[in-house]
Parts: structure tokens; sequence; C-alpha cells
């Protein structure tokens, strides 16, 4: 018997049609592109791959993405369409709280509609990290759903798995992460000529940092397999590659993985709102390990 609804908001990066099939209450954020002074204005809500390469293509043509967090008012609606649903407990999932202030505005918005309807219970679940490292506990939230798990039992264990979730992002242009304050202009000159390419990670307080830097693709997917022997995956043996329009690259790490480890990682490719802060071209990987971030970074 299902106890408890699942939700996120977009920056899961999960496809429209495993959102369908999983039953997840879905909240889209929106993103802009502008170039020459015109601006449009679209909705994180794609339904085919084709409309991700076309978001990355315009970037590299020299659209400027910006992104915006969900609101409190849109986190009202949201909130309010599933308790008029009858829905009672649900598990809602936002974008790291060491990237955006979402999580606690979901909990304001979520104590307004429960003046509303007091039946509807929000479990707010900060993931600490975001794009497909979310994805996974998304994915998790679903299997102890549909396991006839309470949403208490379910969150609890949510709790533990966070801070299991190991992701490492490697972007491919460093002036993205330049726009976005991450590494400076002289960094990102020189890194460039020299194919430098820096290790993000997220850490224990779900921070996007850059950890290390290794030289060119391959040596850089060499440190997420040396990663991934210091940090084991666990008994569900889930790992997922997201990218951004690199599909040659996400493929070789793919290869790598499947020869070291004997598991087939599941491809995606990287929504628009945490994209547009990377830049085409990235390859990232994420996995559930058996032991916790800090353990395996020491931050």
């Amino acid at each position: 018997m299902i106890q408890f609804d699942v939700s996120s908001d977009s920056t899961c990066d999960l496809y429209r049609d495993y959102i369908e099939k999983r039953n997840i209450w879905f909240a889209p954020l929106n993103f802009t592109l502008e170039k020459d002074g015109k601006q449009e204005e679209f909705t994180d809500n794609f339904s085919c791959y084709q409309e991700y390469l076309d978001f990355y293509h315009k970037v590299e043509a020299g659209y400027f993405p910006r992104t915006s967090m969900l609101n409190y008012d849109a986190h009202c609606e949201h909130f309010r369409k599933m308790a008029k649903a009858g829905v009672k407990d649900v598990l809602h999932f936002s974008i790291s709280s060491g990237l955006a202030r979402t999580v606690s505005v979901a909990k304001q918005a979520a104590e307004e509609v429960k003046k509303e309807y007091p039946d509807f219970n929000l479990y707010s679940v900060d993931p600490l990290t975001a794009t497909i490292g979310q994805g996974v506990l998304v994915s998790l939230a679903c299997d102890w759903r549909d396991a006839g798990k309470s949403a208490g039992e379910t969150y609890d264990y949510l709790m533990d798995a966070r801070l299991r979730i190991q992701h490492c992002i490697i972007p491919n242009d460093l002036f993205y992460l330049c726009k976005g304050g991450r590494v400076s202009k002289v960094s990102a000159v020189f890194g460039t000529a020299l194919n430098i390419k820096p290790m993000l990670i997220f850490d224990s307080e779900g921070k996007l940092k850059v950890f290390d830097k290794m030289r060119g693709m391959k040596k850089a997917f060499n440190y997420v397999l040396e990663s991934q022997e210091k940090a084991p995956m666990d008994e569900n043996k889930i790992a997922v590659i997201v990218h951004t329009d690199n599909e040659a690259g996400a493929n070789e790490l793919a290869g790598m993985i499947r020869a070291k480890w004997g598991i087939e990682p599941k491809i995606v490719i990287m929504g628009p709102v945490i994209g547009a802060h990377v830049g085409p071209g990235s390859v990232s990987c994420g996995w559930l390990s058996t032991c916790t971030r800090k353990e395996l970074t020491g931050c």
C-alpha cells in the first residue's frame, strides 16, 4: 500500500517519461536565454532529447543563460495542487541548500498550505547535491514508496543516503565557471590553454567546490575511477553519468566504469538549470557509495 507521494523540482534532471512512469509530482523551474539585447523565457520541462541539445547549441552560439529558483508563490501553487488532490504525506526534493534557499522556501510554503489543508504534511528533503545526484535520491524515494514504506522511514534512510552520494563534475570550458565566480579570469585563460579540467564536487554541506585539477578529460575520468575505488558503490550498484552535449565523453567514461566494475551506468543529459553554470561539453558521474563524502574528500 502506498503511504506517501514523491515530489521534486526540475534540478533532479530526470526525464519526463520517467517522471510520469514513477508518478512523481514535478515542479519545473524557468530559465532565460539572452542575445543581442533580446531575451526569451523557457520552462525546464523538456519532453525530448533534442530539446536539451537545442539548449546547449544555443549557448555555444552565444546565447547567455540565466536561471531562477522556484519562489514562494510557485511552491504554494505546487503544494496546494497536491493537497487538493488528497495528498497527505509527501517527500519533496529541492536543489541543495548549499546552492540556493529553495529548501527553506519550500518549508515556508508548505506551512501556509497546511493552514488550508491540515492533513498535508511535507517532508522537505535537502539532497545536498543537484542534477542526477538529486535524481538518484528521488528514484530511491520512489522505490521505498512502492515497497510500502512510510514517509518517515524513507526520510530517515535518505538523510543517511544523501551523504553517501558522491558526485564529480568535469567542466569542459572554464569560462562558464569564470562567469559563475568559481574560477578567476586568469585561471580560465591559462587553464583552457593547458587543457586543465577542474574536478567539482559537492561537499558535506551541499556546496559545489573545486576539489582538484586534472590535465585532460582522460586523466579526469581516471580520477573518477580512483574515487570509486576509495568510495565503492554500495549494494544498490547505482552509477549515473550526466553530460552537457558530450555523448562521446559520457560513453568513454561509461566504458571505463563497465570495464572496471562490471556494471552499466545510466547516461543522461543535464538539464538547463545546472547545465547553464557548467557549460557545454561537461561530463559528470554520480554514485551511491558505502562511505560519506567527508570520508572520501575530508570536506
